[in-house]
């Protein structure tokens, strides 16, 4: 007898998760509690103006790059301009004031109500394993997966020190994880990022406003992208990334795009060397990840979006896609409750 699709889907996404995947979190992932993408981000930069101390020559160069963005998305129109540090910089400071203040709201959403996260519950899950570490992935600079980190009193490293909510611990230990942590690799950096006049980097406790006096250490979109990723601490950041990616049993990619290649490397070469499962889960999928998925060089994927009230899901078997009437699981929450029993 054969297989139904909802077995098909089951079927994969139960192997995935056996294997402890390494997490790779899109900005779809952050879109699920609020966090503007690229889009909004783009008609913020629009509404921007530049210092009054710029020079007449970045200005010049500012009025072309506005023009293109007019009519352009954000991440072609930072592609198709090599633009003056100071304006790299008021990108990128422009950015953080956007952004940052949603992450806020999303971590006095936590201190209401620590159970917001599905993905400590995937944490808790993983953790009954025999590993004890968890690799996160992900090029966004918000801070959910710390969070859910936090709000499942679990230890995470991120380069730096760790902790943004602090519970009281019993007897002498800091934690009572502490030889389990979730290792977050944030290839694009945080908005808990910053360096000082000398170039010297530290992460910081949250923060309703950008501190004075130091400069986020955020990567945006564009050009200055393969550029910066070169230093310190993007060049050790991308290195335990690659390592993870290298080494992982399986892959669970939440609102991830496939829009990276400078992210996405290792697990391409390992899907289609090693037949590595992996599994996306994402409310639309992008051309992009379309046109990965049916390469040829995953042979063993499950992919899911958003379809009315349920989703639709393509695998080897189903190229072109089949209906899963009535299951949103390309929801994190309701995927999870396929899986975990």
């Amino acid at each position: 007898m054969s297989k139904t699709y909802s077995e098909i889907a089951h079927e994969i996404a139960q192997d995935c998760i056996s294997k402890v995947p390494v997490l790779i979190l899109g900005s779809g992932s952050s879109a699920a509690y609020g966090i503007p993408g690229m889009p909004g981000l783009r008609d913020h930069l629009l509404s921007t103006l530049l210092p009054r101390s710029t020079s007449s020559e970045d200005q010049s160069a500012w009025d072309k790059f506005h023009v293109s963005l007019l009519k352009l998305d954000l991440e072609t129109a930072l592609n198709d301009h090599r633009l003056p540090d100071s304006i790299t910089q008021h990108i990128v400071e422009s950015t953080w004031d956007f952004l940052a203040p949603y992450d806020i709201r999303v971590f006095e959403g936590v201190l209401r109500n620590r159970h917001v996260f599905p993905l400590t519950k995937l944490y808790r899950h993983l953790f009954q394993s025999t590993k004890s570490d968890i690799h996160v992935v992900t090029p966004n600079y918000d801070r959910i997966a710390e969070y859910a980190a936090d709000a499942g009193e679990l230890s995470h490293y991120t380069g730096f020190s760790y902790g943004h909510l602090r519970f009281r611990s019993s007897g002498h230990t800091p934690f009572k994880s502490t030889t389990r942590v979730v290792k977050i690799w944030k290839v694009h950096g945080s908005f808990d990022w910053f360096k000082d006049d000398d170039g010297i980097v530290m992460a910081l406790p949250v923060f309703g406003s950008r501190p004075s006096g130091i400069k986020p250490v955020i990567v945006t979109p564009g050009i200055e992208k393969y550029r910066l990723t070169h230093d310190e601490p993007f060049l050790s950041i991308k290195q335990g990334a690659d390592l993870a990616l290298q080494a992982a049993g399986s892959y669970l990619c939440i609102g991830y795009g496939f829009n990276d290649k400078h992210l996405q490397t290792k697990l391409v070469e390992r899907c289609r060397v090693e037949s590595v499962p992996l599994v996306l889960i994402t409310k639309e999928i992008t051309p992009t990840a379309h046109e990965f998925l049916k390469s040829g060089k995953c042979p063993r994927y499950l992919a899911l979006e958003e379809c009315g009230s349920g989703s639709k899901m393509y695998s080897a078997e189903y190229p072109d896609g089949v209906e899963l009437k009535d299951k949103p699981v390309w929801q994190l929450e309701q995927f999870l409750s396929m899986v975990i029993v």
